[in-house]
């Protein structure tokens, strides 16, 4: 289930999809993005290697993560600022982020979001550390996942994503893997030892305030919310690595 719903690898569909199965994909987020990270880091290798312009090399980075994750993420986000623009009512702000189309707020949501990713990694690019920021950044974006879905935040919705990952991991649970992620990323080559851990919290604090404003305004979480979280926190992980 991971594998399926945060990449575009092809694995055979779970047999059964419930409670248990939903919350082991959501912790095992980290891991099933690790074929993203790989391949982040080897875009800015190879766009090192070319002698591409610092730009032009983190959008295809970002442009390649996007598209290995089928747009997942990035659909989520524009779906998440259309309704939370675009009506005060919860239904209808429900209603607009089902349809699938993106409005104005969405894509300007969108865009500046990729701005802010492509600036800052272009960053950490600059500042000779771009390979460990790539990959870094992706991971924690996706470990922000197990926030997400902890015991406590409701669902949007009775039915679809949101529904069957919600509160399904224990508090216990994401603390381990969260405090798991800021010691890995201790060992982040190239950096102090302090970095890694930052950029992990940027993310956590990221991803928390989107899923704050959008249970206090949507009643809970859906797929989209989740992808808003991930797009967030990977703006900000890679903001904290860009000096």
């Amino acid at each position: 289930m991971a594998l399926g719903t945060l990449t575009a690898l092809p694995v055979p569909a779970p047999r059964v999809i419930d409670r248990r199965v939903a919350a082991g994909a959501m912790l095992l987020a980290p891991l099933a993005a690790v074929p993203l990270a790989v391949l982040a880091g080897l875009v800015v290798l190879a766009g090192d290697a070319l002698g591409l312009p610092v730009l032009a090399g983190v959008g295809v980075v970002v442009g390649a993560v996007g598209l290995a994750s089928r747009g997942l993420h990035l659909d989520g986000l524009a779906d998440t600022a259309d309704g939370l623009g675009a009506s005060f009512d919860r239904t209808r702000a429900l209603e607009i982020m089902r349809r699938g189309d993106s409005g104005p707020t969405g894509v300007a949501t969108l865009v500046l979001v990729l701005i802010i990713q492509c600036g800052a990694l272009g960053g950490a690019i600059s500042a000779g550390h771009g390979v460990t920021a790539a990959v870094a950044g992706t991971l924690a974006s996706r470990w922000v996942l197990a926030l997400c879905c902890t015991r406590g935040v409701p669902s949007a919705r009775p039915e679809g994503l949101g529904a069957t990952v919600a509160g399904s991991i224990r508090p216990l649970w994401t603390a381990a893997t969260l405090c798991a992620a800021a010691g890995l990323a201790t060992l982040a080559p190239g950096l102090e030892w302090w970095r890694g851990p930052l950029a992990v919290a940027a993310a956590v604090l990221a991803a928390g305030l989107v899923l704050w404003r959008c249970t206090t305004r949507l009643g809970g979480i859906t797929g989209d919310v989740l992808g808003a979280c991930v797009e967030f926190a990977a703006a900000a992980s890679w903001l904290a690595l860009a000096p």
